[in-house]
């Protein structure tokens, strides 16, 4: 055993460890067990031959007299991404396609942009160094304007020359933590254990450089929301449910965030479960660990864990637990473009029981925060919602 044992007993994980041979044999009838380790990076040849290529176009196309442009796949219509069970949301063979023109007034701009930030991908490629998108958005804050513009380019070139972040050489910083039965070694030789104390450590930035993983874990809990995560750690719901793990990506997951769950799913098999709110925001959050997003949909190989279950907070359990009305919030126009945008993709057709939540939601025009479950006791989540859901089987 990696760890000493301190949770509860054995009969505990009875229901978890039936569910985890569903998964396994899920995996063995469709033939989709991940490779252990997670996806392939494009060798740094590669890269550069790529980028090589479409500099050649530039040149081919003035030598014509032509203006030169970059054809980028269409990533913002639901028309150019397809929907697998096994995968999630990934872009169709044949997709749609936009121009960046440099004789455009209206894409000049980022066709230049684009050149820049491929420049410094070909030097960060060429002499094996690694940048963080920040880096580069200083090197010029000015010409760039803020970070959300270089970040899209980022994906615009990777999505591009069809090949991850990682292999462009760049490296985003992690917003991400990550408490519980873990230790690893980082890339430089760092060993890290991340046994669950009063503090948690922050997910690596090279997810894909970490290495000798050993862990115990019955199961593997993403907690949507940062307070959520701390309450959590402070409550010591490590121990009392040891062997877990338990992650946070504080809102919105960041990529490393993503990576990292993806790459315990590949190595380990164990089953992996979502803490968020009852609110649309919350499904959305959940939604994009399980299935991906429109905008990272060319990337969705290495990305989604489709086998993520949604543990609560359900909106049939406030129903279920009497929680107060003034305990809840009203959707607000906002919410309810979001409930019904999720509605109406793909992935709900095969999610049935997901469906019916949102549903409820959406007839009682009620959402709840996590928080809500305070009044029945401060630390009701940790002692007995959470317990209870995982000993019982109390996901969908």
């Amino acid at each position: 055993m990696a760890f000493a044992p301190m949770g509860p007993e054995a009969s505990f994980f009875e229901v978890l460890d039936r569910h985890r041979e569903s998964l396994l044999a899920a995996l063995r009838r469709g033939g989709q067990e991940p490779r252990s380790g997670g996806s392939r990076l494009a060798s740094s040849s590669e890269v550069l031959v790529s980028i090589e290529n479409i500099i050649q176009d530039i040149i081919t196309s003035l030598a014509r007299n032509e203006a030169p442009a970059f054809t980028i796949d269409n990533r913002s219509s639901w028309e150019n991404i397809k929907f697998e069970d096994s995968v999630g949301l990934q872009m169709v063979s044949h997709c749609t396609t936009r121009k960046i023109k440099s004789d455009s007034p209206k894409s000049v701009k980022k066709f230049a942009l684009i050149l820049k930030i491929l420049s410094m991908i070909y030097k960060l490629v060429q002499s094996n160094t690694y940048a963080t998108k920040r880096d580069i958005y200083y090197t010029d804050s000015q010409l760039f304007g803020n970070q959300t513009v270089v970040d899209n380019i980022i994906n615009d070139i990777s999505c591009m020359l069809k090949v991850s972040r990682r292999s462009l050489h760049i490296l985003s910083t992690s917003k991400g933590l990550i408490a519980g039965n873990l230790r690893y070694i980082e890339e430089d030789g760092t060993k890290v254990n991340c046994t669950c104390g009063a503090t948690a450590v922050a997910v690596p930035s090279n997810i894909q450089g970490i290495r000798n993983l050993v862990t115990d874990a019955k199961f593997v809990l993403i907690v949507e929301k940062d307070a959520t995560f701390q309450r959590l750690l402070d409550d010591n719901f490590c121990n009392k449910l040891s062997p877990c793990i338990m992650i946070t990506g504080k809102g919105v997951p960041d990529l490393n965030t993503r990576l990292l769950v993806k790459k315990l799913w590949d190595t380990f098999h164990v089953p992996v479960f979502t803490l968020v709110d009852a609110d649309p925001h919350g499904i959305e959050i959940m939604c994009i660990y399980k299935y991906g997003s429109m905008s990272m949909s060319f990337e969705a190989h290495h990305l989604t864990v489709p086998a993520i279950r949604w543990l609560g907070l359900l909106p049939s359990d406030l129903k279920r637990l009497n929680v107060p009305k003034d305990s809840l919030i009203p959707l607000t126009n906002r919410d309810q473009m979001k409930l019904d945008s999720i509605l109406r993709r793909p992935y709900v057709t095969c999610q049935p029981f997901w469906r019916k939540e949102m549903e409820i939601m959406a007839d009682s025009k009620m959402k709840a925060e996590i928080q809500a479950l305070t009044f029945l006791s401060s630390d009701y989540l940790s002692r007995v919602y959470l317990p209870n859901k995982l000993k019982f089987g109390g996901w969908i």
